[in-house]
């Protein structure tokens, strides 16, 4: 393996649309969502093992997920786990790991990558960040990952890239927010519109320099700890300093304002595994195209349901098509999958009527 390749694995988010599973206690990744024996987190570090050494893989996490993530990741050391104090967007935490990878090694170069995808071709997977790490190591580039369109998203942002060129790596036009439904037909007929997968590749020290020239009040904050990191030093300067970070995302503090952004069309098949009805579109069927984890079920007129329940529980389902139905110890969630986007509506009622007890 190469010892410049680093890896930033973001394992923070909570993951609401996932409810009653996904709390903020328990968040989704560190659950075995696919009923693959593996949860999310595991499966995203081994893929990023595959090619990134285990000593250069960075977890992103908040504090109180600390002994979760050294729970299920045996392999990691302590040092290795970013622990953020308060939420701050992406921006913040992704130059905090920057820094430390920096001083670490200034020849790194690093894949930010996200916990909680789907992502069936590993290989391809890796074959797609090597040649972006090439390119990296080489030019003073910023890189993402695209995915290829399927059908017009609504629920996405959109990277538009610059038609002329026969090259695999394209340079980008424009980050695109997530459109309407007319607008998202459109960037399908135009074909040179992908996917915004948040799956970001570079030098540690290009980012830092866009740092440097579009963020400089968080460079400068963030720089200042920079002779005592990875060092016992470094928890107190963080503690006390990461709560005064902006609160904003890398695309709209780096990656919109950035005109050497380049993007390379993915290879593999991806999902990004945000909501119930996600999950389904990934998990195998039965007969009568339900997708079934843990639960032993007995289905009767009952088509296209996500059932997910404990280990062995019998579910017995009749006249019900196209619902969530997740049973959790002392929650039951039986909700449309039409209307999975209101899940978090739902558990913010939950949260008012009983507490955080069950959120």
């Amino acid at each position: 393996m190469n010892k410049n390749y680093y890896a930033v694995l973001m394992a923070g988010g909570v993951g609401s649309r996932f409810w009653p599973i996904s709390t903020s206690e328990n968040p989704k990744q560190f659950h075995d969502m696919l009923g693959s024996g593996e949860t999310l987190l595991q499966k995203t570090f081994k893929r990023l093992n595959s090619f990134v050494p285990t000593e250069n893989i960075l977890i992103l996490t908040n504090e109180r997920y600390n002994a979760l993530v050294l729970e299920q990741l045996p392999l990691v050391k302590q040092e290795q786990v970013v622990l953020e104090p308060a939420m701050r967007n992406t921006a913040p935490c992704i130059l905090y790991a920057a820094l430390k990878i920096q001083k670490m090694n200034p020849n790194g170069l690093m894949i930010v990558a996200p916990s909680d995808h789907w992502i069936e071709d590993e290989k391809a997977f890796a074959r797609d960040v090597i040649v972006c790490f090439e390119k990296c190591e080489n030019e003073d580039v910023l890189c993402t990952l695209g995915i290829r369109p399927t059908f017009p998203n609504t629920g996405f942002g959109y990277i538009e890239f610059e038609r002329d060129t026969t090259a695999a790596l394209k340079k980008v036009r424009q980050f695109r927010e997530k459109p309407d439904y007319q607008t998202a037909q459109g960037f399908l007929e135009q074909g040179n519109f992908l996917w915004n997968a948040g799956i970001f590749i570079w030098s540690a020290k290009t980012i830092i320099k866009a740092f440097m020239e579009f963020q400089p009040s968080q460079y400068h904050l963030f720089q200042k700890g920079f002779a005592i990191y990875n060092t016992p030093d470094e928890y107190r300067f963080i503690r006390e300093n990461y709560p005064k970070a902006e609160n904003i995302s890398i695309d709209y503090a780096i990656l919109e304002p950035s005109k050497s952004i380049f993007v390379l069309p993915a290879t593999f098949d991806w999902n990004d595994l945000g909501t119930w009805g996600s999950l389904f579109d990934k998990l195998e069927k039965d007969e009568h195209n339900n997708a079934i984890v843990n639960s032993q079920v007995i289905c009767e007129e009952a088509e296209g349901n996500m059932i997910r329940t404990g280990k062995g529980k019998i579910v017995v389902i009749d006249g019900l098509k196209d619902y969530i139905v997740v049973d959790k110890e002392d929650v039951l969630l039986i909700y449309p999958k039409s209307k999975e986007q209101d899940i978090k509506k739902v558990l913010a009622k939950v949260k008012d009527r009983y507490g955080d007890k069950y959120a």
